[in-house]
């Protein structure tokens, strides 16, 4: 038997390794040539320290308190070169992957669809040239080259886990590369290239209830967290807050109710923060937010928009005197746009 870990670098780089039964993290990565920092290698120094934030794991006992006290492992600290994985696992790595020798992963694949599902959103499928060696966590993202030229651009996949076909939500910006490359150029077959994954905005273990809120195209890396929910199923319940600044706004409706038909602990809302708005719920998402979903605090949050909605979301818990268990967020805004 054989468990995935995903190294999580300091840099938000993620590599993912397999460990065989029995066989250390750190002797994993050495076999995948991915050179995790270590001085001893037998529990004495402590420079192997890393944290465990997913997944099930021995600690060992052949360490001493000076290399891990019992409040550091008690906490999720642990040595790789005594740590052995007994389910797949995500370990946060607090060190560039630059200084592990980790190169960056480049990845391809063919466009099988592009689609304007608004004036705000496009949504850009790629069938994946070699989909079993992507892992990604759930939230992540890739920076995806813009066909003809040297930049780049960094979306989160919206697609699920192991599936064959990458999804994204792109924001139709106006002069924009990527989006203006998408509506003008993009054929089906076009050949497209992504380095990744990135980022340490990742679904966790769910132990507690969960809110989740999304602004725009922050829907994206929610729906793939939602696809990983569904599939695995969870008892907490878990209530998503999707708002846009339009009616025409709102995307992959149907994706969301049929992700809430796949898992039942999900209630959702959409609301619409233009005042002459049709839409029976207007205003921003804190605007939304029930004491009820909050938990008194006892809950899980991810939270993914532009930057002066998340400050306004950080704003609202301050104020409420709300301190949630765990607060995971990732901020987005479009590159400025090239000039015509």
């Amino acid at each position: 038997m054989t468990y995935r870990v995903a190294l999580n670098f300091e840099d938000g780089a993620t590599r993912f390794i397999d460990c065989n039964e029995g066989e250390k993290v750190l002797d994993a990565a050495y076999r995948n040539k991915i050179n995790l920092p270590m001085d001893c290698s037998d529990g004495v120094c402590g420079t192997c320290k890393c944290r465990c934030e997913q997944g099930e794991y021995d600690l060992g006992d052949e360490y001493l308190e000076d290399a891990l006290s019992e409040a550091e492992a008690e906490d999720g600290v642990v040595l790789t070169c005594q740590m052995v994985p007994s389910s797949d696992c995500v370990v946060a790595v607090p060190v560039p992957s630059s200084a592990c020798k980790v190169k960056p992963a480049e990845h391809g694949g063919e466009v099988s669809s592009v689609e304007l599902v608004s004036e705000s959103t496009i949504i850009l499928k790629l069938k994946l040239d070699k989909p079993e060696t992507l892992g990604f966590l759930p939230g992540q993202y890739v920076n995806l080259a813009v066909p003809g030229t040297s930049e780049h651009r960094s979306y989160s996949f919206s697609s699920k886990v192991g599936a064959t076909e990458a999804s994204f939500l792109i924001r139709n910006v106006p002069g924009g590369l990527m989006s203006g490359w998408l509506a003008k150029e993009a054929k089906t077959g076009t050949r497209m290239k992504f380095v990744g994954p990135q980022g340490s905005f990742f679904l966790r273990a769910v132990d507690r209830p969960v809110v989740m809120l999304a602004g725009g195209t922050g829907l994206a890396p929610i729906l793939s967290m939602l696809e990983v929910l569904a599939d695995h199923g969870i008892d907490q319940p878990v209530h998503l807050i999707y708002g846009v600044t339009n009616d025409g706004d709102l995307v992959e409706i149907e994706r969301i109710n049929a992700l809430a038909e796949r898992l039942p602990t999900l209630t959702w809302v959409t609301c619409v923060a233009d005042p002459d708005s049709v839409h029976p719920l207007k205003g921003y998402v804190t605007a939304h937010l029930a004491d009820e979903h909050l938990n008194a605090g006892e809950c899980d949050v991810y939270l993914c928009g532009p930057p002066p909605m998340v400050e306004a979301v950080r704003g609202f818990f301050a104020q409420k005197g709300v301190n949630p268990s765990h607060f995971f967020y990732e901020k987005f805004s479009a590159t400025e746009a090239v000039a015509a």
